[in-house]
């Protein structure tokens, strides 16, 4: 099983200290390097040697937020600050969450699920979330509910949507449909529109719960109610299913 290579960057040791910690005791997770330099952390990701980055927002030579501009989206992002006033303006830059020092092992455990739901260098493994920590008998309290933890999917998403940052429960979606550059997300309850792409909605989504059908419908398998030929109802919705994607679509139904 591959495991996902990270990079912890920290102006200051002793928080770099407890990641790599952190990082050693989930065995899907690999340890690059600690950086107290942002600059040589750069050099890191720009050379693809990084799957996935626990980012400190307040550091002299580069701030966090200024890493994220430079960086460009080539790696996956796990903010982490002590401001949690910082947590909205990480967003903007499609991160995959904060951690809010100091950090609990659970929390730590939390943020990587989310992260792993974000990353295609894993596969399979996106919607499987399958951390199980090294139980340590100085750390028996805080490992036990990490394992606890560690058996949870993320049950919800945050999307863009005109001037603000929208929480959107998994098990309230029903189907998206992907309109240019935009994405309309159906729910239980209303229609949401995000400047989003497809891909992107789809790497999001946890794979074991939703399905491309088409190249312009992603759907809720839960919310299935019939098939018919080549069209998916959930409730009066008629949704097609796409040549190219009728095969998989099938076998993953059984």
């Amino acid at each position: 099983m591959e495991k996902i290579r990270c990079l912890a960057v920290d102006d200051e040791p002793l928080a770099l200290a407890i990641l790599a910690n952190y990082i050693g005791k989930t065995p899907n997770l690999s340890l690059v390097a600690t950086c107290t330099e942002p600059l040589e952390a750069l050099s890191l990701i720009q050379q693809g040697k990084v799957d996935l980055l626990f980012l400190d927002i307040q550091m002299p030579t580069l701030t966090g937020i200024q890493f994220l501009r430079v960086m460009n989206g080539k790696c996956k992002t796990i903010l982490t600050t002590a401001y949690s006033e910082y947590a909205l303006e990480g967003y903007e830059y499609d991160v995959a969450d904060y951690l809010l020092k100091p950090i609990s092992f659970e929390r730590f455990l939390k943020a990587v699920q989310k992260a792993v739901g974000h990353l295609s260098v894993i596969g399979e493994q996106s919607s499987v979330g399958s951390f199980q920590p090294a139980v340590g008998n100085e750390h028996s309290e805080s490992s036990n509910a990490s394992t606890q933890t560690s058996r949870l999917q993320l049950d919800f998403v945050f999307v863009k949507t005109e001037y603000k940052i929208q929480k959107i429960n998994l098990s309230d979606i029903l189907y998206l449909e992907g309109l240019k550059d935009y994405v309309s997300i159906y729910t239980t309850t209303e229609r949401i529109l995000t400047l989003q792409t497809m891909k992107k909605m789809e790497e999001m989504l946890p794979s074991n719960r939703f399905v491309r059908v088409h190249k312009s419908y992603i759907v809720s398998l839960e919310k299935i109610e019939t098939i018919e030929r080549q069209r998916i109802f959930i409730g009066k919705n008629s949704i097609p299913v796409g040549d190219s994607f009728q095969k998989d679509f099938m076998k993953l139904i059984g």
